[in-house]
């Protein structure tokens, strides 16, 4: 595929766009990288934020005298408290998880299909075998009831990260419901991907041209909405 020279939103701005997705009165998983930066965007909302290790109610990423090493995210950054925080093991935490008491996670993802397969532990290039980075991806992917992916539409290489069947190996199948980039975002539907909106100054093309299955294009496509 060829190399673009498009420019697209921020991280903070992908990360704000899905705190936009999100509806008061949920319980909110954010996984590595880009959905750690969610936080910063929810703050005065009705939105509960569990960390996997073990934090319910997550406040914002901490900074200067804020900062305490043992108050931390999936990302090990630290993070703020919000009244009514609380903390528990790892068995509690996952048991929230696979009870599907999580109402929406927010992960990372280096493909995903346009069937929602997601792949995220493991790149075979990385000469690392079989050794990846699990984490909780696998059970919040089919713990949750919504699962939005946050990353950037393609690799440093300008390689498609949304792909026709993922090449990497396999989170979970078919369980993504948005897709979040600094390119646009799109819906994973029965009938295909399909392109809600665009970052400002690009065009339908200029988005298929760099995603490898066929978008289906929104009637009420619009520009990326902050």
């Amino acid at each position: 595929m060829a190399k673009h020279n498009f420019t697209g939103i921020s991280r903070e701005l992908i990360a704000l766009r899905i705190a936009n997705e999100l509806e008061d009165g949920s319980y909110v998983n954010l996984g590595i990288g880009i959905p750690t930066l969610v936080s910063n965007w929810i703050e005065g909302r009705d939105i509960v934020l569990e960390a996997e290790i073990g934090m319910l109610n997550t406040g914002p990423l901490a900074e200067g005298q804020q900062i305490d090493q043992d108050l931390i995210n999936a990302s090990c950054q630290p993070v703020t408290e919000l009244p009514g925080c609380c903390y528990f093991s790892d068995c509690e935490s996952f048991a929230m998880i696979r009870g599907e008491y999580m109402d929406v996670a927010v992960l990372g993802a280096l493909q995903v299909s346009e069937k929602g397969d997601i792949a995220g532990w493991n790149i075979p290039s990385s000469g690392r075998g079989k050794i990846g980075n699990i984490g909780g991806s696998m059970d919040l992917a089919v713990g949750t009831r919504k699962l939005i992916i946050a990353m950037e539409h393609v690799t440093k290489t300008d390689e498609p990260k949304i792909v026709k069947e993922c090449s990497y190996p396999l989170t979970a199948k078919e369980c993504v419901n948005l897709i979040v980039t600094d390119l646009a975002v799109i819906e994973v539907t029965k009938e295909g991907l399909l392109l809600r909106e665009v970052a400002p100054g690009l065009t339908p093309e200029d988005i298929q041209s760099v995603t490898e299955p066929r978008l289906i294009i929104s009637p009420d496509l619009k520009e990326i909405q902050l």
